[in-house]
């Protein structure tokens, strides 16, 4: 998989896109949601109005997010195809994984299913929810 989630977004989502350079994030209408900038291991996200909303710090499998003033939010840990996400007290908030194929599924704390991101020929990875429906793309 091309691009592979950091963090998910909350991101951002989520945790499985790792973005290179800069990419646009869409509501599922096509409107400009917001952009993520990556400088080495280090991501910032912005509003649409590109006012600063955190940023995503990567050490090895790890990576540490943080909100707009510097305060940690959460953790997300690789291990395979799996990412584990955990809030900032550590406790397990859900997972995701990532398929032969490239699809990502995210799941909850329980288990079950909240949605999925796959990534087309042309780079741009689509949101879905757990019903299948676009919600939202990042390119």
């Amino acid at each position: 998989m091309k691009k592979l989630l950091i963090f998910v977004i909350t991101l951002v989502f989520y945790s499985n896109i790792a973005f290179a350079g800069s990419v646009n994030s869409y509501d599922k209408y096509g409107a400009k949601t917001g952009s993520y900038r990556t400088n080495g291991s280090n991501t910032t996200s912005y509003d649409k109005y590109g006012a600063k909303t955190g940023s995503y710090k990567t050490r090895g499998n790890t990576t540490t997010s943080y909100d707009k003033y510097g305060a940690k939010t959460g953790t997300y840990k690789k291990n395979g195809n799996t990412t584990t996400q955990y809030d900032k007290y550590g406790a397990k908030v859900g997972t995701y994984k990532t398929n032969s194929n490239g699809v990502t599924t995210s799941y909850d704390k329980y288990g079950r299913k909240t949605g999925s991101y796959k990534t087309d020929s042309s780079g741009r990875t689509v949101k879905y929810n757990k019903y299948g429906q676009k919600v939202k793309s990042y390119k």
